[in-house]
């Protein structure tokens, strides 16, 4: 055979993540450490109140249910994030097999698509509280929202899964750096050896429809909540309504809002972002919500934060302050 007609094909086999291709090399212990603090944070910040919803039955209610499944998917999110990333800069160890980085990105997807479902029944929940105060309790018990838990956890995978086949059956044959700080569906495409465009579409389909979807329900609800809020003639009752969803309507408005600028930035005239920048606002806005969602169960709900109290001793503490200041 003549060397004009040999075909040489090097399959890869292996993917290196690059993390930030603008950081500098002495920078790295640092990203290392800041990424290692927000896993720490995020580790505790949401185990804790894990443990409070295992060991408290008082929160054992449809509304703290939600609350533990989003924990726990933060939780999953920045497990199969973060440490592959800690490693890169801390050891210089970005190198992944392909089986998983595959595997990281569908489970990147699996817990994105997770958490909109989750801010989805968080809306329900609260539609139903405000719009049928009478019939919630009948229609929103323990066992329907672990039903509707249930069918998240498991419904999540679809979309991945249908994503990620498309992108195992690529050829890949060179360059293999992962110019992200994960394994994720544009990274992965971005090094195939074949056109991606039809493959793309599809899977860009797929997920704007898990992130529209739950959004577009999320406002309707939301509105219709607004709606009846307004209908009530009562102050001190409107107020009251609106306290019982502000919880969940910060939880929904940091996860929502700063996605909904990632995907307008293309459309802003003159706004332009080098891969760095989008990188870090893209991690920004997907560790910010873990981080800050324990501290808002804590500090927005009451029934929390007199567990904290009675854990800690505050109670008997200022019962015996009250005591000697106020004797009998």
């Amino acid at each position: 055979m003549s060397e004009n007609n040999q075909t040489i094909t090097t399959v890869v086999t292996e993917f290196f993540i690059v993390g930030f291709p603008g950081l500098q090399p002495e920078y790295n212990n640092l990203v290392a450490a800041l990424f290692f603090c927000v896993y720490v944070a995020v580790l505790v910040g949401n185990s804790t109140f894990t443990m409070l919803f295992a060991i408290e039955t008082s929160l054992h209610k449809p509304m703290y249910i939600i609350m533990l499944n989003l924990a726990m998917s933060d939780v999953g999110f920045c497990t199969v994030a973060l440490p592959k990333l800690i490693s890169r800069y801390w050891f210089n160890n970005g190198s992944i097999s392909f089986q998983l980085c595959l595997m990281q990105r569908i489970f990147i997807h699996y817990f994105g698509t997770l958490n909109s479902l989750i801010m989805m029944i968080m809306a329900l929940d609260r539609y139903l509280a405000i719009c049928f105060p009478f019939r919630y309790p009948v229609l929103m018990t323990n066992q329907a929202m672990g039903l509707l838990s249930g069918f998240s956890w498991v419904s999540a995978f679809i979309s991945p899964s249908i994503s990620a086949s498309m992108t195992a059956k690529m050829p890949f044959c060179g360059p293999n750096l992962i110019i992200n700080c994960f394994c994720d569906t544009m990274s992965m495409n971005n090094l195939a050896c074949t056109d991606t465009k039809a493959a793309y579409q599809i899977q860009f389909s797929l997920a704007m429809f898990v992130l529209i979807v739950p959004f577009s329900f999320i406002i309707i609800s939301y509105v219709s909540i607004g709606v009846s809020v307004s209908k009530i003639t009562n102050n001190q009752g409107r107020m009251k309504a609106f306290s019982t969803c502000t919880t969940q309507l910060v939880i929904i408005t940091l996860y929502y809002t700063p996605r909904v600028f990632v995907y307008a930035t293309p459309y802003i005239p003159n706004l332009k972002m080098t891969v760095d920048q989008k990188m870090v606002f893209s991690m920004f806005y997907l560790l910010l919500p873990p981080i800050v969602n324990p501290l808002i169960y804590c500090f927005r709900t009451n029934q929390i934060q007199q567990l904290f109290r009675k854990i800690l001793g505050l109670n008997r503490m200022s019962q015996k302050v009250s005591v000697g200041f106020f004797p009998k």
